[in-house]
């Protein structure tokens, strides 16, 4: 008998050899495929999803800190995120979104703080909102091979008022007179001080020179302009370092006109444009109504003159923010009626008057005031004041940065970072 050769005692063919190994490294080779084919398909999809998500989230924290600005209500603006919330959920293309939201698969928390950071849930005043949305659970495809049964995704977003904005929009066509040594952000004004917004003199002597009302030209000239601008309908900014243009001429019929949609009342051109003017929801004015002594430059109501808002009954900006906030409301918000809120809170620009000016000319921008408006103007003959009371801040249209800060003025709502959040 012949002895068997090594090759089949001891080990297989050299071809079978290297078969076999090149299957088991294809085999491999097709699962790190596959592994890095799904890991970037699931990948995608996951931030696509987490993009919806976090829009979806800002929207709702920037409803809640509109809301919350305009009504002081917790309750209310908490409702505004998750109606929000829930309303950009179900537009086109977030059918993943709404089907986790409307079956209970995305944990949505709403909360207030009083400071933005550190952000302290339930500290008051409320301030900042912050709206989270986690476990938004979307399926694994192809990284199951990689041992994961699914993807989640969360996000989370914060929103509230910023610093005094260097630009400010949606102006009174008006100007009140600073003091460039006072300083920012007040230039000279004291918070709840009554003023005379527009004076109503016949000789018109006013600090910038004779023939100026107060009034500024924004976005052209004409009674027209001047009216539609008195009811809101500039939509342009002015930015610090600018100059103010100066118009003169009184212009009473337009100013009284456009100023006193924001009370309800629409006369001559702007009589059915109450969808495009409404009115504040409240309406509450002094009784009796405040008068102007020019001789002494004094505010009066009745027989006491007024140096307060606090000191003016039934109608300063206390039992205005008091009346919002519960509400007590005279007109009621669209499609109910034709109200809006803050209607009666107005950006103004505040001009350095140091260097008069006859008829139309420029005067230097030192920044932007905010004055509440106290009564409807009332037109005798070429008389007609506008009475408002100094405000520490007012939200208003233009640009801030990024950073909060504590000097009053002008703002507007804004999205931060959610410093203790990494799904910001």
């Amino acid at each position: 008998m012949q002895p068997r050769s090594r090759s089949r005692q001891g080990r297989p063919a050299p071809r079978a050899a290297e078969r076999g190994a090149a299957m088991v490294l294809f085999t491999i080779g097709m699962l790190v495929i596959i592994g890095m084919a799904g890991l970037a398909l699931d990948s995608g999809h996951a931030m696509l999803n987490k993009t919806r998500l976090q829009n979806t989230v800002d929207a709702a924290a920037l409803s809640a800190a509109k809301t919350l600005d305009e009504t002081a209500d917790v309750a209310v603006a908490e409702a505004a995120a998750f109606s929000m919330f829930a309303g950009n959920a179900n537009s086109a293309g977030n059918y993943e979104l709404a089907e986790q939201y409307a079956a209970d698969g995305i944990d949505v928390t709403v909360e207030f703080s009083s400071t933005l950071d550190p952000f302290v849930p339930g500290s008051e005043p409320a301030a900042y909102v912050r709206v989270r949305a986690m476990d938004f659970t979307l399926p694994a495809w192809f990284i199951r091979v990689l041992g994961f049964e699914d993807k989640r995704v969360g996000a989370s977003a914060v929103a509230g008022p910023s610093p005094t904005i260097n630009s400010a929009c949606n102006l009174m066509p008006m100007m009140v007179c600073g003091d460039p040594d006072a300083g920012a952000p007040f230039f000279g004004y004291t918070a709840h001080q009554p003023q005379v917004l527009k004076t109503s003199t016949t000789s018109g002597d006013w600090e910038v020179g004779p023939g100026n009302f107060q009034l500024i030209q924004l976005g052209g000239q004409g009674a027209n302009v001047v009216r539609n601008n008195m009811a809101g309908g500039y939509d342009g900014c002015m930015f610090d370092g600018d100059v103010v243009e100066t118009a003169p001429g009184n212009q009473v019929g337009p100013v009284v006109q456009g100023l006193n949609t924001r009370f309800g009342d629409w006369m001559g051109p702007l009589s059915g444009m109450q969808a495009t003017y409404p009115a504040d929801v409240v309406t509450q004015q002094p009784v009796p109504p405040l008068t102007y002594d020019a001789e002494t430059d004094t505010i009066s109501q009745g027989a006491e003159v007024i140096t307060s808002g606090d000191d003016i009954a039934f109608g300063g900006y206390q039992d205005y923010s008091d009346r919002v906030a519960e509400p007590n409301w005279d007109h009621q918000l669209a499609p109910e009626g034709y109200g809006a809120l803050q209607r009666r809170e107005l950006t103004v620009a505040i001009g350095d008057c140091s260097t008069t000016t006859n008829g139309q000319g420029q005067v230097d921008l030192l920044g932007f005031g905010c004055f509440f408006l106290l009564q409807q103007a009332e037109q005798k003959g070429n008389e007609s004041h506008i009475y408002g009371e100094f405000l520490e801040d007012c939200r208003t249209g233009g640009m801030a940065g990024p950073e909060p800060t504590t000097i009053p003025g002008p703002y507007v709502i804004q999205l931060y970072r959610d410093f203790s959040s990494s799904d910001s």
